[in-house]
């Protein structure tokens, strides 16, 4: 039986956009993933499978680690896509996405269907092309998404964001904020590290899943986290164009959220 999942200390909307504050990392991570196991129950119950993306990145682990403990969805009905890795790197490679997914997801909830986005195919376009034609035979039920420490989403960064783009995957280049995220994180011992190009899902292919759940925790995202809520719904913060979604919830920690007004102005109030 599945724990009561936490409540939140804070709960408003900015836009279309739900935001609920959790008082911890970890009870985050538990409303998350309860909330993510219900839907994913509730759409196997109706049509016996469902498709997914999630987002490959160490704000993800702990989520991804409490979601593996809900008992209920079946994941070998599911068809789990990634949406973004480095050009050229290695499947094997320690700081490789496909590696992330296989560790932190595939192994712990083996869904029936695992689609890797190849970042090291002879060409990279070709594999944009094939992956993007994976995403279009079927619609994508939900999709698990963080939001980067220059508000990007995927490897969407502010120069290259487009919240029109006609293609549904992308080659972008990383800007320099980008990569240095990815070596604070562990990722890279030095920015020279860093791919200077990856492989991404658009705005526009994140957009279209039925509902959004973004998990945000630790205080490096504040900055991103207030202008994404607080600011114009713009490129310069790509992670802004959440507010627009029908169906989206972004689910924050204390830390995450403490750069907002509404955290600020009615600090020690209970949820609403």
């Amino acid at each position: 039986m599945n724990k009561t999942p936490p409540e939140p200390i804070r709960a408003f909307e900015v836009d279309r956009l739900r935001v609920e504050v959790y008082a911890s990392h970890d009870a985050m991570a538990a409303a998350a993933a309860a909330r993510v196991a219900a839907f994913a129950r509730e759409r196997l119950a109706a049509r016996g499978r469902m498709a997914a993306i999630f987002a490959s990145a160490t704000s993800q682990i702990r989520f991804l680690a409490a979601l593996a403990e809900q008992s209920g969805p079946d994941w070998s009905q599911a068809t789990i896509f990634h949406m973004d890795e480095y050009l050229g790197l290695p499947a094997d490679h320690p700081a490789s996405f496909r590696r992330f997914m296989r560790e932190h997801l595939v192994a712990r909830l083996q869904p029936g269907t695992f689609h890797p986005l190849e970042g090291d195919a002879m060409e990279p376009i070709d594999e944009c092309e094939r992956y993007g034609a994976l995403l279009a035979g079927q619609p994508i039920d939900f999709c698990c998404l963080g939001i980067g420490e220059n508000g990007h989403v995927a490897f969407n960064d502010p120069p290259v964001a487009d919240f029109n783009d006609p293609r549904p995957v992308n080659i972008v280049r990383l800007d320099e904020a980008c990569r240095r995220q990815q070596v604070g994180e562990g990722c890279f011992p030095d920015l020279n590290s860093v791919p200077r190009y990856a492989l991404t899902l658009t705005v526009p292919s994140l957009m279209k899943a039925e509902r959004l759940f973004a998990i945000v925790p630790e205080q490096r995202k504040a900055a991103a986290v207030r202008q994404a809520l607080e600011g114009p719904v713009s490129t310069d913060c790509p992670a802004s164009i959440l507010r627009r979604h029908p169906a989206a919830v972004l689910f924050l920690d204390a830390d995450s959220a403490g750069e907002l007004a509404v955290m600020r102005e009615n600090d020690g109030d209970t949820a609403s």
